[in-house]
């Protein structure tokens, strides 16, 4: 019997898991072959019925026409029992249009009514109109008889023929295509029995090839594969024993073979090797006498048990000296000593030590140990290799003394700077002049996240332009306090404690930038002022039509006389009006006049070209001042602000009017053009604004200096010197640019252009 040991052992053989994996293989294809072999017969025994029924029935249909066209009832009932006679038909019938069977071979059926639902009559009364023409596979019903076999049923439509609809005796509506249906039930009892004895046969043939089969191959691995492993297994323990001179006698012809002679070869290499282990172990010798590094061996008692070359040549040292005299002068141990740790827990240790060399300079190596044990794996000595770090230490001073001054200056520049790691934008370090800025400390600062210092924007929107822009002007940001400053930011890529890091600067601007909003609303307080006769005309308009309307209902009122609805109800309309016309002109004074933030957002010029040019129209209508627009529809928006873009095009329209004043003035008596044209387009990615006049042009010898603060041309107490400076810094804050062609006498062409926007 088989015990444990030897039922484990042929478990975990090569042989069983081989016999095992082929076993399974072969298994899964014999039986697939059977499966599929037996689906085939089965599909096609069962087509071979389903034909043979089909010819049946067309042999019926043949046979019964002529009964048919006579409307021999009797005869046509003698054919269908003759006909189901036969072995293995079951049942013919013949349905009508409304279902109804008119003949069978069973008596009881003749004259039933079926149901649209029934088997028979479903397979064509599935969709509505019924189905006239299917295949015979759509023809074809399998089913379960009270009998207990299977039963296969195909019905087939009888058409409508042209002597049919034509005899005089017999006739149907030429337009009716079908007359009824043939239905012939065959058994299957036969075929079904044909079949099984099909499907054990098949079997039984299957589980003999798959036995037979198994056994050829288990006896041939055994033969051919089990015995000569076991042969090279034995060989192989022999060279395992140190047995390099074996010979291997290779009596087959095939791979196993070739493993043989690989074996062998392996034991002439191992031999070789051995060879060469023995030679490799006298260089290794010259190479631990060669090493450009200190290397010395020390037992448990720090005495020095061997050392090479270069730490004989550095230090004066002898056999049995112990380290602490030759490294450090010493008469005892040292109170922090790798060795002695590497000595008490077998682990290597690093440390950085200083001594003095036999030349009497001082010196720093840092020092690594390693245990050396014995066969029992006790640690007896040490193995200490250090490498000369002197000049390394003396550039980490020089280094340390250049990165405080360095850290001097990062910290006393007047402006706030932050490190920010270029992953996640945190705040890694920053200067002292962040406090004085943003209200945080430095311990306060750092870890937070510096998008989070911005206000009113998205944190992954500002982490993007961090990242992508070197530039960020007037960014609004917010202190410790909550309050809200405006910041100009410098962005650069820079190295941070070995990661990659941004450095970034910002510049406060927010005092700058309310004295620069002071003087855009004293310059738009001025634009006003200037616009009053304007304004207190446009005024006039809607008051004198109210006034009027009140004079007339007030007459009506006091003379008691009757007003009719229709007018009422027109002068009511014509008041509310112009109410509303007024406070629109107020309305939009006092939007023009409000204080604009400094912000961004998208809007289109061709709304605040006419929201100015609506401000100031009645200024220019009082002089006779014609303006001519073509603005370009569509255009996409630019970022900016509403009021602020307002303002400059305001200032723009006040200077071609003064220009065009002065020309009249100077060619007085002349017939000249007083014209103001306006023009918007798209020029590819920027969309552009022309503001061209018929003024008087501006002298060449001036044409730099018109940008500058406090600069006109204009006659004493006229203009302010304001307005295109401020236009200037305007346009420049969103992006934009400015400039001017003009010839003198024939007048000037402010063109603006701003980035279009419209991803943005």
């Amino acid at each position: 019997m088989l015990n444990r040991a030897m039922i484990h052992d042929i478990c975990h053989s090569l042989i069983f898991r081989l016999i095992l994996l082929v076993g399974l293989v072969l298994s899964v294809c014999v039986f697939t072959w059977a499966y599929f072999n037996i689906d085939y017969h089965k599909k096609n025994e069962i087509a071979g019925v389903a034909e043979s029924c089909d010819r049946l029935g067309n042999t019926i249909k043949l046979g019964t026409h002529y009964a048919m066209t006579l409307n021999s009832r009797g005869d046509i009932n003698e054919i269908i029992r003759n006909i189901s006679r036969q072995e293995g038909i079951e049942n013919i019938r013949i349905f009508n249009k409304e279902g109804q069977i008119k003949f069978s071979n069973v008596p009881e059926e003749v004259d039933r009514i079926t149901t649209i639902k029934a088997d028979a009559c479903y397979i064509c009364h599935k969709k509505d109109p019924p189905l006239q023409e299917l295949a015979i596979s759509e023809r074809t019903r399998i089913f379960d008889s009270s009998r207990g076999y299977r039963l296969l049923g195909i019905i087939s439509p009888i058409y409508n023929e042209p002597g049919c609809s034509t005899d005089v005796c017999h006739v149907h509506p030429q337009d009716k295509r079908v007359l009824g249906a043939l239905d012939v039930v065959m058994s299957l009892k036969k075929t079904d029995s044909g079949i099984h004895s099909y499907e054990q046969w098949i079997s039984v043939l299957a589980i003999i090839s798959f036995l037979a089969t198994s056994a050829i191959i288990a006896t041939f691995l055994m033969m051919f594969v089990n015995r000569p492993i076991k042969r090279l297994i034995t060989w192989t323990r022999l060279i395992g024993q140190g047995e390099y001179n074996h010979e291997i006698d290779v009596q087959w012809d095939d791979e196993i073979s070739l493993l043989a002679e690989a074996i062998s070869a392996m034991e002439r290499k191992i031999g070789e090797k051995q060879g060469e282990l023995n030679k490799q172990r006298l260089e290794y010798q010259e190479l631990f006498e060669q090493v450009p590094c200190y290397i010395t061996v020390q037992d448990r008692s720090l005495r020095l048990l061997r050392y090479n070359r270069e730490f004989s040549r550095h230090f004066a040292t002898h056999p049995g000296s112990y380290c602490y005299e030759v490294y450090k002068g010493r008469s005892e141990q040292c109170p922090v000593c790798p060795v002695l740790e590497t000595l008490e827990d077998g682990e290597s240790h690093l440390s950085e030590e200083t001594g003095t060399k036999k030349d009497g300079k001082l010196s720093t190596w840092i020092c690594r140990t390693s245990p050396l044990r014995d066969a029992e794996g006790r640690v007896t000595a040490v193995m200490a290799m250090s490498i000369d770090v002197t000049e390394r230490k003396v550039l980490e001073e020089e280094i340390k003394r250049s990165e405080k001054k360095y850290r001097d200056i990062f910290n006393n520049i007047p402006n706030p700077i932050f490190v920010l790691d270029s992953s996640d934008l945190t705040i890694l370090d920053c200067n002292e002049s962040v406090k004085s800025v943003y209200g945080y400390s430095k311990a306060e600062i750092v870890g937070r996240s510096f998008p989070g210092l911005f206000k009113g924007v998205q944190e992954a929107d500002v982490a993007l332009q961090i990242r992508t822009l070197d530039i960020m002007n007037q960014v609004r940001q917010t202190t410790r306090d909550g309050k809200t400053i405006y910041v100009n930011i410098r962005t650069s890529p820079s190295e941070y404690l070995g990661r990659d890091a941004l450095l970034v600067t910002t510049a406060d601007i927010t005092k700058r930038l309310m004295t620069e909003q002071q003087l855009i609303q004293a310059s738009k307080m001025a634009t006003l002022g200037e616009m009053a006769t304007g304004i207190a005309h446009e005024l006039n308009q809607p008051l004198s039509v109210i006034k009027t309307a009140s004079s007339f209902l007030i007459r009506k009122v006091r003379r008691r006389l009757p007003i009719r609805e229709e007018i009422l109800q027109t002068m009511a309309e014509e008041i509310d009006g112009h109410v509303d016309r007024a406070s629109r002109i107020i309305n939009h004074l006092r939007e023009f006049g409000r204080k604009a933030d400094v912000k961004r957002e998208k809007i289109h010029v061709n709304d605040a070209l006419t929201s100015a040019l609506e401000l100031f129209s009645q200024q220019l209508k009082l002089r006779d001042i014609e303006v001519a627009t073509d603005f370009q529809p569509d255009l996409p928006p630019v970022l900016g602000d509403a009021n602020r873009l307002e303002q400059v095009f305001v200032n723009l329209l006040i200077n071609a009017r003064d220009a065009i004043e002065e020309n009249v003035e100077r060619h007085a008596g002349e017939n000249i053009d007083k014209r103001i044209s306006l023009t918007t387009r798209r020029d590819g990615d920027y969309v552009t604004i022309e503001v061209r006049d018929t003024g008087t042009g501006i002298p060449k010898p001036i044409l730099e200096k018109i940008y500058e603060p406090f600069f006109t041309t204009k006659r004493v107490g006229k203009g302010t010197g304001l307005g295109l400076s401020i236009s200037y810094g305007i346009v420049q804050d969103y992006d934009g640019s400015i400039r001017v062609e003009t010839e003198e006498n024939k007048g000037a062409n402010f063109i603006i252009r701003f980035p279009a926007c419209e991803d943005a």
